[in-house]
């Protein structure tokens, strides 16, 4: 008996150490998340856009935007050396933890961390080869700091799943069809579970931003998608079976017509609006499919909008208990996003340049002698303004912004 009553203790110890593990990490329960604790979570926060995936709006660039025709531009205007050290001091100081800490002070639960697949391997990525986690350790790092959340959003895959200057692709959803870009994806996303597998701050895997524009529908893409989804979740689930994966509809991540029945215990599906009236009809279809497959639903990407339409929009969200992730955190010389930093002196010459035609050597010739104030030694100044002005202390709130998310700028020291 007595032997009986030692192996029912340890038994019941087992029990409540698995039960323990088990709870370290946020998790899936019909139509909620919970935390750890067994908390029902309301999402709410912002994408740190740019920062791992340059884009060219937010350089105000319309024609050379993508991270590689933007670099292009730059080396052409400095030098190979010059960009490189552009790039480097963009990438410490565009997303500090001083913008982490702010943003936990401000009320934001969740970050969603947009990433080019380069910088997670040996393909080129802002001319180089950089082939580390650096800069996404450091965010994650800083946001459980700071008690936030992180979602890893592959913005840019393998040969392209949107097609167009945002996932930094060559014009074409590629991936959809190709065999070896899939593969490498879902290398990719594996490698990323196996590092992170035990990292409760991660809430999970974003596996595809705005797969499949609407200039592809005609190519018959869409039934392409979900396999690719449940190919890439079942490599995450031989190395991680802790973290949610978060899975987009096709057509810039509008149609969920895609999705058959949810195929894993920890999905959440995720859709992005914009410049639509914020009413009730506009994200009714995803309700409707949240209660019919009883799975949460994320609204990652909105905004770029008025703060009437933000403030709208978003009560509309909460109203409907949708969590939310607003695009972007932080903008150049715009207020439609939580964060502004002024324009450097000089720096419309370099949009002049990079918005011209380029397309011959002597093109770029005649443009350097016609456009003044692009000499080497003042595009290295205007672009090293920009960074040192893209720095949280440089940088200040859109009041009217952040009040329509329902941020608290009470804690923001002056």
């Amino acid at each position: 008996m007595r032997l009986i009553g030692v192996l029912c203790a340890l038994m019941l110890l087992i029990s409540f150490a698995c039960n323990k593990e088990e709870k370290r990490f946020a998790y899936v329960q019909g139509k909620d998340i919970f935390s750890a604790q067994g908390e029902r979570i309301h999402l709410k926060g912002v994408n740190l856009g740019n920062w791992l995936l340059p884009e060219g709006y937010m350089f105000k660039l319309k024609n050379c935007n993508s991270p590689r025709k933007i670099d292009q531009a730059i080396r052409e205007l400095i030098g190979n050396s010059a960009t490189t050290e552009f790039w480097d001091s963009f990438l410490e100081n565009y997303i500090t933890e001083a913008d982490i800490k702010w943003l936990a002070e401000s009320g934001v639960n969740i970050i969603r961390l947009p990433f080019d697949y380069r910088l997670l391997t040996h393909d080129d990525f802002l001319g180089r080869d950089i082939h580390g986690y650096t800069y996404i350790d450091r965010a994650v790092n800083w946001c459980e700091k700071y008690d936030i959340y992180v979602l890893l959003d592959m913005h840019g895959a393998p040969g392209g799943q949107t097609g167009d200057n945002i996932d930094n692709s060559d014009g074409y959803p590629w991936l959809m069809v190709d065999e070896g870009m899939k593969r490498q994806t879902t290398e990719i996303w594996r490698e990323i579970a196996e590092r992170y597998s035990n990292n409760p701050t991660i809430i999970g895997y974003n596996l595809l931003n705005e797969p499949i524009a609407h200039y592809f529908e005609k190519d018959t893409l869409k039934p392409n998608l979900e396999p690719l989804y449940k190919r890439i979740t079942s490599a995450i689930r031989e190395v991680d079976d802790n973290h949610i994966v978060f899975i987009g509809g096709a057509i810039w991540e509008t149609d969920f017509s895609v999705f058959s029945e949810p195929f894993d215990d920890k999905l959440a599906y995720t859709f992005h609006k914009y410049w639509m009236p914020p009413e009730q009809k506009e994200i009714q279809a995803f309700i409707d499919f949240r209660e019919k497959h009883n799975v949460p639903i994320l609204m990652g990407e909105s905004g770029e909008n008025e703060d009437a339409w933000v403030r709208d929009f978003r009560e509309l969200l909460d109203k409907n208990s949708i969590h939310w992730t607003f695009w972007p955190y932080k903008k150049m010389d715009n207020t439609r996003g939580p964060m502004n930093f002024g324009k450097p002196p000089g720096y419309d010459n370099f949009v002049k340049y990079a918005e011209s035609d380029r397309s011959a050597f002597s093109a770029i010739r005649n443009l350097k002698d016609s456009i003044s104030g692009i000499r080497p030694e003042e595009m290295v100044s205007v672009l090293n303004q920009y960074v040192e002005n893209s720095r949280f202390e440089n940088c200040s709130p859109n009041e009217g912004y952040c009040a329509a998310l329902g941020l608290d700028l009470s804690t923001k020291e002056d």
